[in-house]
Parts: C-alpha cells; structure tokens; sequence
C-alpha cells in the first residue's frame, strides 16, 4: 500500500503586545505572524542522462522510466522500493492450479490524463500492442508466454499463457509493461499520457521535462504532496556538484561522480545516500567473432582483470566486485568471482594454448560515461601486460551504442551497465548482441519459467550463474552502487533501486 501524508493544519498566530499609552491609556496590539513557513511543494531532480523518448514501452534506455515510470505511466501491478509486488490499477488477481491463467480484477474509476477511461479493453489493448507482431516492445520477451487475452467485463481482465510463466506478475511491474490508451499510444513518446499522480507538462530538449501534479488521480489515498516536478539533464559531474551546492537542483539520486561525492561532506544542507541497484557493469563480448568466439580467449581476459582496482580506478571504490551476471541483491546470489581470480601468468599460457601467444588486437566500443571510459582506459593497461592491445573507441549512448552494438552486434567488445533486475536471461536471447548460445543455459533459464516453486527456481538461478562464470560470455566486473545527493529536507526518495526509476509519489518536503 502507498503509504499517506496528512499535512498539518494551518495556524494562524497573533502577538500580543501590552504597552502603556501615552496618557495612561492600556493599548492592545494583534499583529499576525506565522510561526512556520508553509511546505515546498515543487522538486527539480537532476539526471545525467536525458531519455531519447518519453514511452518506456518502445525504447529500452532506463532513462524513460526514470521519468514516467510511477510518474506518469502506471501499470496493473507496480514494484515497490523493497523490490516487492504490490497491487495497482489492477487491484486484486487469482492464478489457476495450473499457472496458465490470471484472472485481475481492475479498478473501476480511473481515468488517463486526457480524460480516456482505463478499463478492461484498455489493459487488453496496452498488452496486445506490446506483444503484437509489429510491437517495439524492449522487453517484448515478457509476453510470448500469452496464448490469449479476454476482456469479460469492464473491471476483469484474463491472461491465459500457453505455458507457466512464473515471472509473469514480476514483468506486469516493469517500465515495458505500463498501461497506455489506444487514443494517446502513438505520441506517448513526446507527450506522454497516463493515469499517474503526475501529467506532462513540456518536453524541453537538452534540458528538462516538466511535470504537474494530477488533481484528478485516482489514488486518494496516496496523498501526493508535490505540485510541480522538472527532471533536469545534466550530464557534466562538475556541473552536477555545482548545480547541487548552489540550490539549483534538489536532488540528484544518481550522481555521476563517485570522486566528487567527498566534496559533500559538511554540507549543512546536502546529505549523500549509498544505496543498492542492479547496475551491474559487463564488458561485453561478440562471441561469434574472432577471437571470442574462443571461450579460451574471454577465460584468459577474465584473469586478466583485477576487479577490486577497476573498482577503485572507475567509481573510486564504490561498488562490489561480481563473478557473473548478477547482483548480491538478487536471491540465489552465489558469488563467482573467484571461478577465474586474477592470475595474468595463467592468462598468457592461455591465450597461447588458444593460438595467440604473440598476443591480439581488438577494438572496444565504449560509452561516453565516466564509469565505462574509466574502465575502459583502466582494462586497456592490465590487457597490455598480458600482451593484448585493446584500442577504444568512444560511442555515443544511447543512439550510436542502439545502432551499432545493441542492434547490429557490429562490435569486438563493449562496455555497458545493464539495469533490468534478475536479467541474467539475456544470454538466453536470440538475437542478442552478446551472440552468445548454450543450449544447456538456455534449458535453465526456461525451466525456471515453467515453476513457480521459489525453491526450484533458485536453484536454477544458482546453475546459471556458475555456467555464465565459466563461460565468460562477458567480463563480468562489478556492481554499482547508488550514489544520492539530496537537499536534507526532501523526504520520500528511494534509497535503493530494486528497479531504475525516480518514484515521486511519496516525496515531499519537512517543514
């Protein structure tokens, strides 16, 4: 349940001043005065990456639903800041013995921005268009398990899957699954229309977006104290610590300098958070291209790579050192960072047994990011000492990066934070720019779909992560953490992040 803040009533304080008049006379002054300044109710929070769109169910970047997810776009059911399923504009469900049908049932009541009614047809629309043939759907994956979708009556929806899914409920949560109307669907990308606690406003490019609260929201109960919100986009981290300290920005939640972070420190008004996410940094590899399509190969970089300094020289030692594609966070952790340990002498009569003992050359695409250029530069030494040129070449995220790596897979090696919670499917898909196949990961990773037992599922997870060690279809590096810096008095931003967003809804500043 969305947690309620009551504001309290005003008062209205009069000063008495009892003095003696000019010829005896007793004379009473009332002077009013309020004793407390009334509420900030507007929020500008800064973003070092501004979306390319406004509709998180076409475009992958999480910079879309660190604007609109919870904001703006609302889904049947919402993750909460623990990473726990919670009801929305479906209030309640039932699954079947069998795991193949979701009965919701949906609030009667709610209405998108512009006025359209959510019901039923609605919620069978926005899910038909993520999974219809010609969706753009990022996570269009999420879906393929549906066989049909019914509409009975206005306030109950049925999803029947032509297979258990059993992370259905989990996905309905996510960014990619936000109900949207068939009215507005088409120009959500900029300007974007919901049933959230907050409508768009204005869209100014390379600099912010703006948001107003949403007088008519269907949730009373949520008590949404903000009345105005602008996501500014600032990319430079000097420019965010100066914004910061000059009052210009409230809040950045993920600040781009873990460097700077110690330049906070006895700031009467800024305090700094560390939280967990699931930014978990992995320098890709093109596993069909020479040389990774050698395991030998990626084993050998694998040991060539001291994580704890590529931590310390990328996010000046923020973050935890991981051995596969996933975090501490995620349950069935197991840590695998000790399945290939630094060894560089190992790593050499590797790469010979592979056929290159006089060493290779290859080429990393590498976003404009601090973290990726700094780890970037940091993997181009200790690859040297194993007598590996790396060469890096800069690449514009997220356009160029799309373009090239995520969707031509025209690359030798990337670097890149991936954000999704419990992703490591990835390596399941085909295609996916990693170009990496396992039928026996593949087999794991379906499996864990067709049960629900939380038990057999993580032991399945468990099995994943020790194949993804051993095969390194990526160099798994670290995890990185949450770096907040917010004005002291704003109450009600996440800490952590069990999924990238920016959830306004509960934010509000002391008096």
């Amino acid at each position: 349940m969305m947690r309620s803040y009551f504001s309290q009533p005003a008062r209205l304080a009069r000063h008495l001043a009892l003095g003696l008049a000019l010829g005896g006379a007793l004379a009473l002054s009332f002077a009013p005065m309020p004793l407390f300044a009334a509420s900030k109710t507007s929020l500008v929070l800064g973003m070092g990456i501004e979306p390319a769109g406004l509709d998180p169910t076409i475009a992958a970047p999480v910079a879309i639903g660190q604007v609109t997810w919870q904001n703006i776009f609302e889904g049947l059911v919402r993750i909460d800041r623990d990473g726990k399923i919670q009801p929305q504009l479906a209030e309640s469900w039932v699954v079947s013995d069998d795991g193949r049908t979701y009965t919701f049932k949906l609030r009667s009541g709610v209405t998108f921005h512009d006025g359209e009614v959510f019901d039923s047809t609605v919620a069978m629309f926005s899910l038909d268009r993520a999974r219809g043939e010609a969706s753009v759907n990022p996570q269009k994956r999420f879906f393929t398990s549906i066989d049909k979708i019914e509409a009975p009556d206005a306030t109950t929806l049925v999803i029947k899957l032509k297979q258990p899914a059993g992370s259905l409920l989990y996905w309905l949560g996510w960014p990619a699954s936000v109900m949207v109307a068939p009215k507005s669907a088409e120009n959500n990308k900029t300007t974007p229309i919901g049933t959230g606690p907050f409508k768009f406003v204005n869209w100014a490019k390379g600099d912010k977006v703006d948001l107003v609260r949403n007088e008519a929201y269907w949730n009373r109960s949520a008590s949404v104290r903000l009345e105005t919100a602008t996501f500014r986009f600032i990319t430079d981290p000097q420019a965010q610590t100066a914004a910061l300290k000059a009052g210009d920005v409230d809040a950045f939640p993920e600040f781009g300098a873990p460097e700077l972070m110690n330049s906070f420190e006895g700031d009467k008004r800024l305090v700094t958070v560390i939280g967990n996410t699931e930014l978990k940094v992995v320098a890709g590899m093109n596993n069909t291209r020479k040389p990774f399509d050698d395991k030998r190969v990626r084993q050998a970089l694998m040991m060539a790579v001291e994580r704890a300094t590529v931590i310390e020289g990328a996010w000046s030692g923020f973050g935890t050192a991981i051995g596969s594609h996933y975090t501490p966070n995620d349950r069935a952790f197991v840590d695998k960072t000790g399945v290939y340990p630094y060894d560089p002498e190992k790593a050499k009569a590797l790469l010979a047994e592979a056929g290159y003992a006089n060493g290779l050359t290859f080429t990393i695409k590498a976003p404009q990011m601090a973290y990726a250029q700094r780890t970037s530069q940091i993997l181009q030494a200790m690859f040297a000492e194993i007598g590996v040129t790396m060469n890096i070449e800069t690449t514009e995220f997220p356009a160029k990066w799309v373009s090239d790596v995520l969707k031509a897979a025209d690359y030798d090696m990337t670097i890149v934070a991936h954000a999704e919670p419990m992703d490591i499917d990835i390596y399941s898909r085909d295609p996916y720019y990693f170009n990496y196949r396992n039928p026996a990961f593949n087999e794991i990773i379906r499996n864990v779909e067709l049960t629900a037992d939380i038990a057999q599922q993580d032991a399945l997870y468990e099995d994943a992560q020790e194949i993804l060690a051993q095969d390194v279809p990526a160099l798994f590096l670290f995890v990185m953490p949450k770096l907040g810096v917010w004005d002291g008095k704003l109450k009600g931003l996440w800490e952590n992040e069990p999924i990238p967003s920016n959830v306004l809804s509960d934010v509000y500043w002391e008096e």
